[in-house]
């Protein structure tokens, strides 16, 4: 065997092997993103899990305020509906905001705020807001690390051949920084 064939043939196994650990390293980053992802859906489940003994409790004090109620189980069956990241996040805003328009109704009913199941599942869905917060951290950070790596030189080259493509960012909804508006002034107002 003469040195350039040796030398091409260590040359190819080099980049055989530079190969296989790109791969294996960005299958192991588009695993984290699916099980950030993962985690981010557990706790929008936890959530909508609560709202139906939340939404049940409120019903007996306000029982006027129907509005309400139906926008946040609609909102509710979108999220478990929801196909995408994209989709996820659009119901994921709606259910916050109609969770907001659910809690300011509670504000005029002094004996339900101190009932201790009301109580208690606001602290649960407090909690699990906070989760939820967290997951969505966690899996934009897995995919960050994720897309900077599909886009780095050389693997850029692997990842397309590969089919790695890029994943899409939980984001928040345009309106979603928008303090829902209350009125008391009308039943079932908004």
């Amino acid at each position: 065997m003469s040195k350039t064939t040796m030398v091409v043939v260590g040359v190819v196994l080099l980049l055989a092997l530079f190969a296989f650990g790109s791969y294996n390293s960005l299958v192991n980053l588009d695993e984290a993103v699916n099980s950030r992802w993962s985690q981010v859906e557990n706790q929008l489940q936890r959530r909508s899990d609560l709202i139906p003994n939340l939404v049940a409790t409120v019903k007996g004090y306000a029982a006027h305020e129907e509005a309400v109620f139906a926008q946040v189980n609609e909102a509710r069956s979108k999220l478990a509906g929801a196909q995408s990241v994209r989709e996820a996040a659009q119901a994921d805003a709606q259910l916050s905001s109609a969770l907001s328009r659910l809690l300011a109704v509670v504000e005029n009913y002094p004996n339900l705020k101190a009932d201790a199941n009301f109580r208690q599942l606001q602290d649960e869905l407090a909690g699990t807001e906070n989760r939820i917060a967290v997951a969505r951290m966690d899996y934009n950070n897995a995919v960050q690390r994720y897309n900077a790596a599909i886009r780095r030189f050389p693997t850029v080259i692997f990842a397309r051949l590969l089919g790695f493509t890029a994943k899409d960012y939980f984001q928040a909804e345009a309106g979603a920084k928008e303090v829902p508006q209350v009125d008391f002034g009308t039943p079932g107002g908004q």
